[in-house]
């Protein structure tokens, strides 16, 4: 895991959901397991510009936060899945606003910004 050179802020709230569960890699992860993709090499297929390194990454956190449980299967060669824990749930209808709120500004950022920083993501 990697170690902070500048601790975290531990009573602000969104400082702690940012380093959680608020990177755009960890929402998605979360989403698309909630929606029965649970193994690893499903998920860098379902997350267009997911990279094995970085999901490996991102899961490694999100299992280390408790956020997802991982379950190893005793096979050649090994099985494995991903199943979100109860603190995950709870956060989805969070996340799901969060996403509600960013579809509903596109128009106002569009505006303010125009097109520059969506291009890459083709979403």
């Amino acid at each position: 895991m990697y170690k902070r050179k500048i601790p975290l802020e531990k009573n602000c709230g969104i400082t702690i959901a940012l380093e959680v569960v608020l990177s755009k890699w960890k929402y998605y992860i979360l989403v698309k397991i909630a929606e029965g993709i649970t193994r690893p090499k499903d998920l860098v297929s379902a997350i267009p510009g997911l990279t094995k390194r970085v999901m490996h990454q991102q899961l490694k956190d999100l299992e280390f936060y408790k956020m997802v449980e991982k379950k190893v299967y005793p096979e050649i060669p090994p099985k494995v899945d991903y199943s979100l824990t109860e603190r995950a749930e709870k956060v989805l209808p969070i996340l799901a606003d969060v996403n509600d709120w960013g579809l509903s500004f596109v128009p106002d950022f569009t505006e303010i910004v125009g097109n520059k920083g969506c291009e890459a993501s083709g979403e």
